[in-house]
């Protein structure tokens, strides 16, 4: 599953009274939004499955690397990739100890190519040469440990081939030519198990394999309303068990074991709250050890007592959630990241025979000590009795006692995840901390449609993009100003992916309900949205018209039109920035195009900024910083919040802002003029008429 448009008509209200803070009070200190944005110091740790290694993401002249070091010396870390531009997300370790892999793209095209990189030589080498293709893993064994499967489509960029992979050669085997399957599942053996076919109905059709052939009739088959919580995981290391979650007949996900020669299932662990969406396995049997569970807040929860031994021992010394990141083959140690919520995360290497932790990094020492301010979670109802559960954070003038209760309303923005078929979770999180301080009260709302909670609440938001999930939002921005957190006209939005399409549908669909929104990657045009889907998406095409609207109907064409910002564009009244990355595949940027020309063509004022070098997102900590400081600076005007200046931030992007310059405080004074790469506030280059 990640900005200004200001004229005299737009120009922000005096704060209220309510709002305005006296003279008297004191004030935190503003910190930089580079703490927040920039590259961490180190996050990503991994032990190799030997336990000789350590590796890590970190800077290297200022792009994230890969870095690797002696378990027993983390301090003779080197790095081991040298990537100049595109930074290095995350990384994992081949079978054998002998080599990091990571997966990388270019410009944010999400055509992923997987990368080996030999630890001791330092030699690298692509293992998916190819162009327009993007890499799956299917299988990384725990016994086989010189191969590995694949699946890559540079044959039919709609379906994956799976090959074998060999690590010591970079040769890639066939194993099975796909013109159809949307996954696969093989067991510790490498041998392909499950195959799954998306059905017309949105549901998924799972075949058995059996030397390297697909059964003509379906194993078992799951509806459109299971079709997001019904998955299955992993087999056991003998092969004769199949684990999955699973919510046929029930609501949330279950773990469920399923002996693979009679069929039969049983009960693993369940959760009425919330979907059980991971599971810790045995490293030599494949038996399940332990599951995670999320409804207001992670939790572990062991199955085995000397996994229940471990989990008591980390969680008593960790001051926050634990996140088990990597184990090594005798599961001996492991690597352990501790989330603080009020501190930036920790990562440490835990022996479990000697009871130890060690500590080996922070991953942003600068925010150590920063005021910081705790979240909290918090279920609303909806109009309609729904569920919602919302994460607030409140700025330390609004609740200096860190108590979740408001002594004084302050502006807020609602700040909606992407997806929309994901959620938002409880955590430190770098954009809660940065508005708060800056001022604002954050709510981010899991809305009906958001996944965790069950098939029901999922199944809610089909065919309610910009209307009943629309309204939860409304919904939870009501509950906030009925309980004195912030007030009515003092509330912005902003989102990414889907969030930005809620942010076009407030201001277009519900016109004074924000003070103004910021739009990041967001669809305009459900229409178009679909029509432009990537060709590796065409598996889960009929899943999106049975959520969101038929395409290839009548009526389907007209409601999604009828949800579409874009038709509505003229009735938008409010600031708005937009900001986009040119080469993403998922929102193609006529997304962002359409409403900005269909504004300019009613004067309706609108700022646009465009990252020719980013996708789905801003990946680069440069752009993303850039893109931020115009954002709390129009924050800043429409709310009456906190700003660092500008200043120089966008000398050092990507920014081209293609419209609306001179309705986002700062942002002309910041570009000398221009508009970033040499464009004028009116999108031509420096120079032209």
């Amino acid at each position: 599953m990640i900005r200004p448009v200001l004229s005299l008509l737009f120009a922000a209200s005096v704060v209220p009274p309510a709002i305005a803070a006296t003279a008297a009070e004191p004030q935190v200190p503003l910190i930089e939004r580079a703490k927040f944005f920039g590259n961490p110091t180190k996050v990503g740790a991994r032990i190799s499955p030997d336990e000789k290694w350590l590796t890590w993401i970190a800077p290297r002249d200022g792009v994230l690397n890969v870095w690797v070091a002696p378990v027993n010396d983390p301090d003779k870390a080197r790095p081991l990739t040298a990537e100049k531009g595109r930074p290095i997300r995350g990384s994992f370790w081949s079978p054998d100890s002998k080599m990091v892999l990571f997966i990388n793209d270019k410009g944010g095209d999400e055509n992923f190519l997987l990368y080996g990189v030999n630890v001791v030589s330092g030699e690298q080498k692509a293992l998916t040469p190819f162009e327009k293709t993007r890499v799956s893993i299917v299988k990384i064994s725990r016994t086989i440990k010189d191969r590995m499967l694949v699946g890559v489509n540079n044959r039919d960029p709609r379906w994956h081939d799976v090959h074998s992979l060999d690590l010591a050669t970079g040769k890639l085997t066939l194993v099975y030519q796909n013109d159809g399957f949307s996954g696969f599942l093989a067991d510790d053996n490498l041998r392909l198990r499950m195959a799954s076919k998306a059905r017309k109905d949105g549901g998924v059709d799972y075949f058995r394999m059996n030397d390297g052939k697909a059964s003509e009739e379906p194993l078992t088959s799951v509806g459109l309303e299971d079709v997001q919580t019904t998955i299955p995981l992993d087999f056991s290391a003998d092969g004769k068990t199949l684990y999955w979650t699973d919510a046929r007949g029930r609501n949330t996900a279950a773990l469920v074991a399923q002996d693979v020669e009679s069929g039969k299932t049983s009960i693993v662990a369940e959760d009425p709250r919330a979907d059980i969406f991971s599971a810790m396995y045995d490293r030599k049997t494949g038996k399940p050890l332990a599951y995670a569970v999320n409804y207001l807040k992670r939790e572990h929860v062991a199955l085995d007592p000397r996994i229940k031994a471990d989990l008591a021992y980390l969680t008593a010394q960790a001051k926050g959630s634990i996140d088990i990141s990597s184990r090594s083959d005798a599961d001996d140690k492991w690597t352990v990241t501790v989330d603080g919520v009020t501190s930036p995360s920790t990562t440490w290497l835990y022996d479990r025979k000697a009871k130890r932790l060690k500590k080996l990094f922070v991953s942003r020492p600068e925010l150590e000590g920063a005021p910081l301010v705790q979240m909290h979670p918090h279920e609303i109802k909806s109009r309609d009795g729904m569920t919602l559960v919302s994460y607030l954070t409140l700025p330390k003038e609004a609740d200096p006692t860190s108590s979740g209760k408001a002594v004084k309303p302050v502006p807020m923005v609602l700040l909606v995840h992407g997806g929309p078929w994901a959620r938002d979770t409880y955590g430190y999180d770098g954009y809660h901390q940065w508005l708060a301080n800056r001022g604002y009260a954050v709510l981010a709302v899991n809305f009906r449609g958001s996944t965790g909670f069950g098939k029901k609440f999922i199944s809610a938001g089909d065919m309610q993009w910009g209307r009943k999930m629309h309204d939860d939002l409304l919904d939870a921005v009501n509950w906030a100003v009925a309980q004195g957190y912030t007030t009515a006209d003092k509330v912005a939005i902003m989102g990414a992916s889907y969030g930005g399409y809620a942010t076009l549908a407030g201001l277009a669909f519900t016109p004074t309900s924000f003070a103004c929104g910021v739009d990041i990657v967001g669809p305009s045009s459900l229409e178009t949205l679909l029509q432009s889907i990537p060709p590796y998406w065409e598996s889960i095409r009929n899943q999106f018209y049975r959520r969101m609207g038929d395409l290839n109907t009548p009526e389907g064409r007209a409601l999604l039109k009828e949800r579409s910002p874009l038709y509505a564009a003229d009735k938008i009244v409010r600031p708005l920035l937009i900001g986009q990355g040119a080469n993403d595949p998922r929102v193609n940027i006529k997304e962002s195009d359409q409403i900005v020309d269909a504004m300019k063509a009613k004067n309706i004022p609108v700022t646009y900024v465009v990252f020719p070098d980013e996708g789905h997102g801003f990946a680069r900590p440069a752009n993303n910083i850039a893109f931020n400081a115009v954002t709390e600076n129009f924050l800043s005007q429409c709310l009456g919040g906190r700003a660092e200046p500008i200043g120089d931030v966008l000398k050092a992007s990507t920014a081209q802002v293609r419209h609306g310059a001179q309705f986002a405080p700062g942002l002309q004074e910041a570009l000398g003029g221009t508009v970033g790469n040499g464009m004028t506030t009116d999108g031509k280059p420096a120079g032209t008429k």
